[in-house]
């Protein structure tokens, strides 16, 4: 009977070590649905106020381009190129970074972690732009969460 109970128990280890991977492989792309009430900057383009997905994109040379779609995933907006950065805390929520610009000009968006990391995504901009957001005021929104992957981000 003993031995039968380790067979039992050798088997529902071994069956969750084999699902625990696939459990965790949706958060490879990094995919995260974020609503904003108001138009944002990114590299490129301004995004008007809106629901969208930043979603890493499917490579294996780079982890370091983001996609950006509406809120169905059914139209791609931007292919945008980052930096990685690096913070000294995690969340459980997501993280963005808006630089506040001149006042007729939306926030720009600076870096985005997903959560529970420490390595974000710093996005890229052109010389000109980046020496300008290094001069202006930063401020960090820490999402509301409405599940593990969907959060709004609301920057007055």
């Amino acid at each position: 009977m003993n031995t039968k109970k380790a067979f039992v128990t050798l088997g529902l280890l071994l069956a969750f070590v084999i699902i625990l991977p696939s459990a965790r492989a949706d958060e490879f792309d990094q995919a995260t649905k974020l609503t904003f009430n108001q138009p944002v900057q990114i590299p490129g383009r301004v995004l008007p106020a809106g629901t969208y997905w930043f979603v890493l994109a499917d490579t294996h040379i780079s982890r370091n381009i983001v996609k950006i779609f509406n809120s169905n995933r059914s139209t791609l907006y931007a292919i945008v190129s980052t930096n990685s950065t690096e913070t000294l805390t995690t969340t459980d929520v997501t993280e963005i970074t808006l630089a506040e610009r001149e006042p007729m000009q939306p926030p720009t968006l600076v870096s985005w972690f997903y959560p529970g990391r420490t390595i974000g995504h710093q996005f890229v901009y052109s010389t000109m732009e980046e020496q300008e957001l290094a001069q202006v005021k930063h401020y960090t929104i820490m999402a509301k969460a409405e599940n593990k992957r969907q959060s709004t981000v609301s920057g007055d």
